[in-house]
């Protein structure tokens, strides 16, 4: 069955959406940003000006905790986005779902920045800065249909869940790291949503699903791409293990495409079947440089033994 209208699509995948929110309610953990925030760290600012001695994190910890925080303070604009893509029906479990979503990942920014400023953990003066830079310009998904707004939610509600855990272990500070892993959990239930979406699409519109899935593959960028610095931080956070491509090819884009049985659906039409094949070049590629990055960093991390042995 083709449906190539986004309309038509949304009212047709309606009673799933319901069903998957009812499930989402019932599993879900409601908490509070408070009680991750150790409160008697704080100090005003007017009296005890921010300087960089200050800081429980460092180097990169603190511009991973930073480019997360920025990730999540730009809401507004996906917010905005995906109830253009899905919240097409008036009164529907779509609009349910958006808002939902959009409340749970309010949470996030809010115990972040908190605990960011409370622990005087990164220049409060810069992050407020670079948050107006990020937000004044916003985020655009494109020309992203419906299919393709699954897809890349999907693998990016997956990647975030994985780049904040992974950030929180590496901040070595306990405190982090809980904050960090209840985020988490918080993403891993967007994704399975949007996931399980997809799969209810792919039996309505396999070919036209595997295409969507294949172009978010193909071109997939992460949400923060539009924040100063991006590329330079994104860099360091790679090469401290945080979110490179190992963990991008290995815990983000395969476990997806296997849940999916992306490779094993049948009966595709031609334009499909030629995307699929190039998912499995494109993959054999990313395999291969990260290989290469692995030795790279295996190496590094050898000079620093033998410098630190002199």
């Amino acid at each position: 069955m083709a449906i190539t209208d986004d309309r038509n699509l949304i009212g047709e995948l309606e009673p799933v959406a319901r069903e998957l929110l009812e499930r989402h309610l019932k599993v879900q953990k409601e908490w509070f940003p408070h009680d991750y925030i150790p409160y008697s760290m704080g100090r005003d600012f007017d009296k005890e000006p921010w300087t960089p001695d200050q800081s429980r994190l460092t180097g990169v910890a603190q511009m991973a905790f930073e480019v997360n925080l920025l990730t999540e303070d730009n809401l507004p604009s996906y917010h905005r986005e995906i109830y253009d893509m899905f919240a097409r029906r008036g009164d529907s479990a779509w609009i349910e779902w958006v808002h939902r979503w959009t409340a749970e990942e309010g949470r996030h920014a809010i115990v972040l920045r908190d605990y960011l400023i409370v622990t005087r953990a990164v220049d409060p003066v810069a992050l407020e800065r670079h948050r107006m830079e990020l937000l004044s310009v916003g985020y655009d998904r494109g020309d992203k249909n419906a299919l393709r707004g699954m897809a890349y939610v999907a693998f990016q509600e997956l990647a975030t869940r994985i780049s904040h855990r992974n950030t929180g272990r590496y901040s070595q500070d306990p405190v982090a790291d809980r904050i960090m892993a209840r985020i988490s959990a918080d993403e891993n239930l967007h994704m399975v949503f949007y996931r399980d979406m997809l799969s209810a699409a792919m039996r309505l519109a396999p070919s036209e699903a595997v295409e969507a899935i294949a172009d978010e593959v193909l071109r997939f960028e992460m949400p923060g791409a539009g924040m100063p610095e991006f590329s330079t931080k994104s860099v360091m956070i790679a090469k401290a293990g945080i979110y490179d491509l190992r963990v991008h090819h290995d815990d983000v884009v395969w476990p997806l495409l296997r849940h999916w049985g992306f490779f094993d659906i049948e009966n595709l039409d031609a334009e499909a079947e030629q995307k699929r094949t190039q998912v499995a070049e494109f993959l054999t590629g990313v395999d291969a440089m990260a290989k290469h990055y692995e030795e790279k960093r295996a190496r590094r991390e050898a000079r620093k033994q033998v410098a630190g042995q002199r």
